[in-house]
């Protein structure tokens, strides 16, 4: 697996396709962002994969986390997000107060 850099000038639909490409080969993809704009894209090309993998009724979920990175001796706050495929969302849909899942 490898690991998937988004840049704020990065396609999302090129993003969104190699998640996709990385998680029907690996079952998952990690993919990394620094900044706002580029933290922007990297979402956006979640939500964007998540539709392409719908085409193949597979949902993805998304767990983030925040990681320091050398750049250029600097260290900087990345985050992280591991995608990968969940064999079904009503399991992990929270309750709404009534019984029902949301």
């Amino acid at each position: 697996m490898i690991l998937i850099r988004v840049a704020a000038e990065s396609p999302v639909a090129s993003v969104a396709g190699a998640i996709a490409q990385s998680v029907r080969a690996h079952r998952r993809s990690e993919v990394q962002s620094i900044g706002a704009a580029a933290n922007n894209q990297a979402i956006k090309a979640v939500a964007l994969a998540r539709r392409y993998m719908a085409e193949e009724q597979i949902d993805l979920a998304m767990i983030p986390s925040l990681i320091d990175v050398q750049i250029n001796g600097l260290t900087r706050t990345a985050v992280r997000m591991s995608v990968f495929p969940i064999d079904d969302l009503s399991k992990h849909r929270p309750n709404n107060g009534n019984g029902r899942r949301a």
